[in-house]
């Protein structure tokens, strides 16, 4: 099925008190002219306008701006279903989804459910994952619960909400840790939930042609150094890729290595290819793309990014020089 055919989907995440809820009361509330329907994948938290939404395990609730909100406490593929449905025969009437998750959870598993499943895979394109960062409280909750690292880890984008009550040194101080743990993810100020839409939808950050994005400086040491479960490091080579042997090492990584891998992402130069080729992937899970033409006279190198917890670095960075054409 064509991308333009299929529902986008954001999944927004963050840890408990981050700010989530008042992003999407807003999101419900306001008259910005998208049809959503919001999902909330909650376990027993105040939820969106919960004095609105029954206590049964599903509740679809819809908004005078034409917004939909639903409350799961079961399976995710299901309401996805449903909707797709309800959609279809004109009962509900939405452009794109948005998940929530609960705010002690890991979003792999709501990110994977886009692979796993055929006919949510091909009637839904995820779009994004956004994490809020909560300013004020992230030094603590990212030293203590390895599951706010995580969301770090899998965001393709962070809204740092809280910012009005700290200093500028500490947004920065905290900003150059998120930088570290996760290169590829911009970092944008949010403040009571107004992130304009533009900021929260079609952001392509799964899309496999998505340029690759990573500061360049990220690795500067910061002021004080933090030990953290997730990290992130950067793999270039302006030597061409032997396909068959990266194929190769990286299923073989994968293999081991997966359940501890976040995010990985590049964009690769191929022996013999005359298109970049592009690759991501989520845990176990791996897919690849050919790219844009390298232009006459373009330098030509491969950029790959890897987050996730405890990651052997150097066994990753001999076996992908392995992989490379002449290599011994």
């Amino acid at each position: 099925m064509q991308q333009d055919n299929m529902i986008p989907v954001t999944i927004l995440t963050g840890f408990l008190g981050s700010g989530k809820t008042t992003l999407l009361n807003r999101i419900l509330k306001e008259d910005h002219g998208h049809k959503i329907a919001v999902i909330e994948n909650e376990f027993g938290e105040v939820g969106v306008d919960n004095d609105i939404l029954e206590t049964s395990d599903e509740q679809i609730v819809e908004m005078n701006n034409g917004c939909i909100c639903c409350t799961v406490r079961g399976d995710l593929i299901r309401i996805l279903g449903s909707l797709k449905e309800k959609r279809d025969s004109g009962a509900l009437k939405f452009d794109r989804v948005i998940i929530e998750t609960t705010g002690m959870a890991d979003p792999g598993p709501v990110a994977q459910t886009f692979f796993t499943d055929e006919e949510i895979g091909n009637n839904y394109l995820l779009d994004s994952i956004l994490t809020i960062v909560d300013a004020k409280h992230a030094k603590e909750t990212l030293d203590e619960f390895h599951e706010a690292q995580s969301q770090v880890g899998f965001a393709d984008r962070i809204l740092m909400s809280k910012t009005d009550l700290v200093s500028e040194a500490e947004v920065k101080t905290l900003s150059d840790r998120i930088r570290k743990m996760n290169p590829r993810a911009p970092i944008k100020h949010v403040h009571f939930g107004n992130a304009p839409i533009a900021e929260v939808l079609d952001i392509r950050g799964f899309n496999l042609n998505a340029i690759l994005e990573l500061e360049p400086d990220f690795l500067t040491d910061s002021a004080h150094e933090h030990h953290d479960e997730v990290e992130s490091f950067v793999y270039r080579t302006d030597k061409p890729f032997d396909g068959a042997k990266l194929e190769q090492f990286l299923g073989g990584m994968i293999q081991v290595y997966g359940p501890d891998l976040l995010r990985y992402k590049g964009v690769l130069w191929m022996k013999g290819n005359p298109n970049r080729v592009v690759f991501q992937g989520v845990h176990m899970m791996m897919g690849g793309d050919v790219g844009k033409p390298w232009a006459k006279g373009e330098k030509k190198e491969s950029v790959m990014v890897f987050i996730g917890k405890k990651l052997p670095r150097d066994l990753f960075i001999a076996g992908l020089d392995q992989c490379l054409v002449g290599a011994k």
